[in-house]
């Protein structure tokens, strides 16, 4: 990692040089990690692993973007490394280790700091994570972090967008639409939902649930994967993008929560809304396409994990993403989140 940077006084303390910040507060979290160097390095030694291929992924959360000015930062930090874990559950690969960069605005002090690594020591040893190194800089705001993220796969295991196949089953782990209304909940929008009810949500949103366990699964029986991250509609659009395919979604299949249920219910137009939660974006689950006859024990796999796989829609040949509703196709106004929106 590497500086120098000048912190601010911020919530407590003095100015201190970012070597200062790197050994109290970043070196602990590399403490059982030997190829991170001790941080006293502006690199990392990644050795080989026989039979293994090396996964790199990369993903960055903004304030305003992708977490608000008012979420705890212990809670930042845990998104930060979830999103992208998610990608490394989506390919089917193990989680190994990361290297982080933070922009800090003004004002971020020590308070601050010591909170977003708690977040990230919380799910480093939840998730058998090691930190390797990267840098913290100043920036005029806002608060900006990325991880590049590493796991390993076996040789050749990788489970690809590209090779959904005709025929195939379009399946989804959990639950759709949670973390559209998560945010909405976070912000103190009224959903008319109650007050357990939004606090679920708002915990979906601040921290989703990478589908890691899934790995071996996805590699033994699914032909092509993604996370949704985007939305549904968008991500499922991305698979067949790269397969050269077209997928067919049933939104009246569409796995919802209790609570994103309760929201339903209360809509006069429950096509338009459940479209409106598949477009929402930000529930970092797993959409993958698989034979038929590996729907059941792709189902059983996520049954044995916690969480149930829900079979959505079909491969079919052609191009672009179809979504119907009782059998006929319905208009996409929105398909997902669109960066720079």
């Amino acid at each position: 990692m590497s500086g120098p940077e000048e912190i601010p006084v911020g919530d407590v303390g003095g100015p201190v040089d970012e070597f200062d910040w790197i050994a109290r507060h970043l070196r602990p979290l590399a403490s059982d990690a030997p190829e991170a160097l001790g941080l006293a390095d502006d690199a990392a030694v990644i050795p080989a692993r026989p039979g293994f291929d090396l996964i790199v992924s990369k993903d960055a959360i903004v304030e305003g973007v992708h977490f608000l000015a008012s979420d705890p930062l212990d809670l930042v930090a845990r998104k930060l490394l979830r999103v992208n874990l998610s990608d490394l559950a989506a390919k089917g690969a193990e989680p190994y280790g990361y290297f982080l960069a933070v922009a800090w605005p003004p004002g971020a002090g020590w308070n601050a700091r010591r909170a977003f690594v708690e977040g990230l020591g919380q799910d480093q040893r939840r998730f058998g994570l090691k930190l390797f190194g990267g840098d913290t800089v100043s920036t005029p705001g806002p608060l900006t972090a990325s991880v590049t993220i590493l796991g390993w796969v076996p040789a050749g295991g990788i489970v690809r967008r590209a090779a959904a196949r005709v025929g195939d089953a379009v399946l989804v782990t959990g639950a759709i639409g949670d973390g559209g209304l998560g945010l909405r909940a976070a912000r103190g929008e009224g959903l008319g939902l109650s007050v357990d009810d939004q606090t679920w949500l708002k915990a979906r949103y601040q921290t989703p649930q990478p589908r890691l366990g899934l790995g071996e699964a996805l590699r033994r029986w699914a032909h092509a994967a993604a996370d949704v991250s985007d939305g549904l509609i968008a991500d499922a659009g991305r698979i067949a993008a790269a397969s050269a395919v077209q997928i067919t979604l049933d939104i009246d299949r569409m796995p919802v929560s209790t609570a994103a249920g309760a929201w339903l219910g209360l809509q006069p137009d429950r096509v338009a809304a459940r479209l409106a939660l598949a477009a929402a974006g930000d529930d970092y689950e797993v959409l993958c396409t698989a034979p038929p006859s590996a729907v059941a024990p792709l189902k059983a796999a996520g049954e044995t994990l916690g969480f149930p796989m829900t079979e959505v829609g079909v491969v079919s040949a052609g191009a672009g993403v179809e979504v119907t509703s009782r059998g006929k196709s319905v208009v996409v106004v929105r398909s997902g989140w669109r960066h720079g929106q």
